[in-house]
């Protein structure tokens, strides 16, 4: 098995099209492109090829400003990624460790996939997404509400009435919840929210504009008294249905768990088997029976630093 390195971003695309699976909106190329477009950083694709043929492929982003290449297209905030889901492309865990062990030692990469991590024994957990399996409950909306306790119903139920009357409507499009989603997410989040880095918030704009071409965007929006109260952005693809971000007017509390209520309610119709509600837990998903699904980070630097150790201990 061979690998090559080519920096050639038309032939990544090729490649990226060709081994990616699909599974999920981040096996997209057009998502990949979108934040690439933004940020600009210079690509190195890594090729494994047996036989000439492309069996594997590791794509990788020059993070200029800390010094590392880290998966493609490097999407970073105060040192994190949001794309998740990052894979090392490969027919096999053969191929995918020898794009591994030919990755640059400065290669850090971040939110990797159970089957990538899998073959790099480097890997350790991330952080931790959070998935809701539909099936599980026959697709039955009422089925996963009563296997909350009779407390916890209660609870939330006297939440979502003090809230009053309300309207949930969703759409292909909606310009103007999607800017009120930005703008609150901002202000909630104040110096911490992805979309204050105008490179992270043109990727984003550009991604939305993709899916919705693609007719797969969903803008959620939940009123109250005539005034929006919680924004959601999600994405129907094939079987899966991906809560991408959102936003909740501060002044409705309880809001939230309506709007998220409404996602599964929603898939449960469409007959989704998985809900993404991606990482980080905010207090509220293990409560509401997610299941949490972890993913996986690896250093080249500690790996390389790991093998001169086991080289020096067996001299």
């Amino acid at each position: 098995m061979d690998v090559r390195f080519t920096r050639d971003l038309d032939e990544g695309e090729r490649l990226w099209r060709r081994l990616s699976p699909g599974l999920d909106v981040f096996d997209d190329w057009a998502v990949r492109q979108a934040f690439q477009d933004s940020y600009r950083r210079p690509p190195l694709f890594l090729v494994a090829e047996e036989d000439w043929r492309p069996v594997g492929l590791l794509s990788l982003s020059w993070i200029a400003e800390e010094d590392y290449y880290g998966a493609f297209p490097g999407e970073t905030w105060r040192g994190r990624t949001w794309l998740e889901q990052n894979r090392v492309l490969a027919d096999d865990d053969r191929a995918r460790r020898a794009l591994w062990e030919a990755a640059p030692d400065e290669t850090r990469l971040r939110y990797l996939d159970a089957q990538s991590a899998a073959a790099l024994p480097e890997a350790e957990v991330d952080e931790v997404g959070y998935i809701l399996r539909p099936g599980g409950f026959a697709h039955d909306y009422e089925a996963y509400w009563e296997s909350f306790s009779g407390k916890s119903r209660k609870k939330i139920a006297r939440e979502i009435e003090a809230l009053g009357p309300m309207e949930c409507r969703s759409r292909d499009g909606g310009r103007r919840d999607i800017e009120w989603m930005f703008a609150t997410n901002t202000a909630g989040f104040a110096g911490t929210s992805y979309f204050e880095d105008p490179r992270f918030l043109a990727g984003f704009e550009a991604m939305l504009a993709h899916f919705s071409r693609r007719r797969m965007l969903r803008v959620v929006t939940l009123a109250i008294g005539g005034r929006r109260a919680a924004v959601d952005v999600a994405v129907a693809h094939r079987d899966r249905y991906t809560v991408l971000a959102g936003a909740t007017d501060p002044e409705f509390p309880g809001v939230a768990k309506a709007i998220n209520l409404f996602h599964v309610k929603w898939a449960c119709r469409r007959r989704c088997e998985r809900i993404d509600f991606l990482c980080g837990d905010f207090g509220w998903k293990e409560r509401f029976h997610l299941e949490p699904r972890p993913l996986f980070a690896a250093t080249r630097t500690a790996a390389v630093e790991k093998a001169v150790a086991a080289a020096g201990r067996s001299a």
